[in-house]
């Protein structure tokens, strides 16, 4: 019998002014239990390996190989590389306490930790960056996925590829991950993804600076997170992010962290705007928290697509958090929260 665990981090990505640019990954981890007992029958399931779930949203996670996002991405990574089944005997059990739908990258999460999954069963040997380039091919956006493999405090950006490598990573998300017996078995994507199709860098992190995530009690889609943004915007709009994305990514390294600085280098005017239409509330928070009201703030975000709100701070954070809470419950939502530091290692595999 083999047995190996994968670990996860949950992810805030669209940091301040970093909308698509800037993700940290978190400690709040996706777990991944692994079991090959190959004298065990797992031949019931199409590709041999039997699921277990527990965690946020349990009663909706398919169990089935065909359809779950953990498997089918594990299974596209290894039919890439000439592999059609998990070995006879495969137990999976997964423990997820990350909020789904929430902007704390769960299904992001979930990407790596099949892509590293795949990588284990099949014994590939591929680096963690190699590793991003098929985790790419199924989310497009590169800051929640590079801030759950690399964790820490990652910016990203997408290499400008070949004609035919742009063909090559445009191909439809159901040959990449296809439902076993609705996606004609011909159609399946067997290749591997071109390489380098994202470049990243871990910044330093000032380690006085914790996270405090305000998480509301409703689910907002990324595909209607991502409807509301305009198709075009004004220059002034592009230029006042520009500036304060130069800004944040020194601010939030130094020693001694400036709280007014990070603060106003934290906002933004290409998402969150646009997306206070689906928060209730959330523009109220964004006003309403400072550092001149709220000792210790260093600065307020929407976390990812949201409707998570992430608080950066020093000290206070239960007067922080309880303030966001209130303002949530005036407008009707109510909240949890957790108070999380980052994920320096990443993704692991023990």
């Amino acid at each position: 019998m083999s047995q190996f665990k994968i670990k996860v981090p949950a992810s805030s990505a669209n940091i301040g002014p970093g909308f698509d640019v800037l993700g940290i990954g978190l400690q709040l981890y996706l777990e991944l239990e692994v079991s090959i007992r190959p004298e065990v029958d797992t031949s019931s399931d199409p590709y041999n390996v039997k699921l277990s779930y527990e965690g946020d949203g349990a009663e909706n996670v398919p169990l089935n190989s065909g359809k779950n996002l953990v498997t089918q991405t594990a299974l596209y990574i290894m039919r890439c590389n000439n592999i059609e089944k998990f070995p006879n005997g495969t137990h999976l059990h997964v423990i997820n306490p990350i909020p789904l739908g929430r902007g704390l990258g769960s299904s992001g999460a979930a990407i790596v930790g099949g892509i590293m999954l795949g990588n284990e069963v099949g014994k590939l040997g591929f680096t963690k960056e190699r590793m991003l380039d098929y985790c790419l091919l199924i989310e497009r956006h590169p800051d929640n996925i590079a801030a759950a493999m690399l964790g820490g405090f990652v910016g990203s950006y997408l290499n400008e590829l070949s004609e035919e490598e742009t063909k090559a990573k445009s191909v439809a998300l159901e040959r990449i991950l296809p439902k076993f017996g609705v996606t004609p078995a011909d159609q399946y994507i067997r290749t591997p993804p071109p390489n380098q199709i994202g470049q990243y860098l871990q910044y330093q992190w000032c380690r006085k600076i914790k996270c405090i995530t305000i998480i509301p009690d409703f689910e907002v889609s990324t595909d209607t997170a991502r409807e509301v943004l305009p198709k075009s915007y004004e220059k002034q709009d592009i230029v006042f992010n520009l500036q304060r994305l130069a800004v944040l990514t020194t601010a939030l390294t130094q020693s001694e962290p400036n709280h007014k600085l990070i603060y106003e280098a934290m906002k933004d005017k290409l998402h969150q705007p646009y997306r206070s239409g689906l928060i209730p509330g959330l523009q109220q928070v964004l006003a309403s928290v400072t550092p001149e009201s709220d000792p210790g703030l260093c600065g307020i975000c929407l976390s990812g697509a949201g409707p998570t709100i992430l608080c950066l701070a020093t000290e206070g954070f239960d007067a922080i958090a309880d303030k966001v809470i209130r303002i949530f419950k005036d407008a009707n939502v109510t909240c949890s929260w957790k108070l999380l530091d980052l994920a320096y290692d990443g993704a692991t595999v023990e």
